[in-house]
């Protein structure tokens, strides 16, 4: 995976409470929602370009777990 670019945003003190506190309700990062706003706007503009990689999603990344024991079916379900 391509590195993630790293940028100096300067923001209103007002406008990045209002971004931080939008954050904590939807369990991101002040940062995953300024990407998450820029990438809907792009989309919304039809300029989001292809070679664009997913977002992840919302919240802490899931732990890599080296083994299954006590984990449910692959399925979810019972058959």
């Amino acid at each position: 995976m391509a590195e993630r670019k790293k940028i100096l945003l300067r923001l209103d003190p007002a406008v990045h409470d209002a971004l931080a506190r939008w954050a904590g309700d939807e369990l991101r990062s002040t940062n995953a929602q300024i990407e998450f706003l820029l990438r809907k706007a792009l989309a919304d503009a039809g300029r989001m370009p292809g070679s664009a990689g997913r977002m992840r999603r919302p919240g802490r990344p899931r732990k890599a777990r080296d083994d299954d024991e006590g984990s449910p079916p692959e399925g979810g379900g019972e058959d």
